[in-house]
């Protein structure tokens, strides 16, 4: 099992554009209110901090690997040859650039019309990371940084996000 995490602060982020572009979601007329959505476990997917505990209890397993958003975006060559490695796969040179030039971001995102339809748009915004600092303010940010030690800091995801987000920034 691959299990793909991310700063809790772009999460909240990259929902806030996700909902608002798409008309089944519940939409927010400001950043503020759905930072309060976000925050009191009002979001049609359940609560991130939630999701990343109860992902904890199988982060330790021989079959799971946890790797970071940021640290494929840091460094993908060495994302894809750890999951390459992962898995058991072995990928020559060629493969291996191969990978990570189809699964960059910008490459998912010119072909998103081509495997995902109309929705390619929606899904594929920026594909950055930090994003979350144009939207929150200073209250709100120790809020999450409280939220993410009172649910997960002391845990191997939470520490592991802490170290790719704050110690790497």
């Amino acid at each position: 099992i691959l299990l793909l995490i991310r700063n809790p602060k772009d999460v909240a982020t990259s929902f806030y554009h996700f909902t608002n572009a798409m008309s089944p979601l519940p939409s927010y007329e400001t950043w503020d209110d759905f930072f309060v959505a976000f925050m009191t476990k009002k979001m049609p997917w359940g609560c991130y901090f939630e999701y990343l505990s109860k992902w904890n209890k199988y982060a330790d397993k021989e079959n799971v690997m946890t790797i970071t958003y940021e640290e494929l975006k840091e460094n993908p060559v060495l994302g894809v040859k750890n999951i390459a490695a992962f898995f058991g796969i072995s990928l020559t040179e060629k493969e291996l650039q191969s990978v990570v030039e189809r699964s960059s971001f910008q490459s998912m995102k010119n072909n998103s019309q081509k495997t995902h339809g109309a929705f390619g748009s929606v899904l594929f915004r920026k594909g950055g990371i930090s994003d979350w600092k144009n939207l929150f303010s200073e209250d709100q940010n120790e809020k999450m940084d409280k939220a993410f030690e009172e649910h997960i800091g002391g845990t191997k995801l939470g520490t592991k996000l802490k170290y790719e987000v704050y110690c790497k920034a």
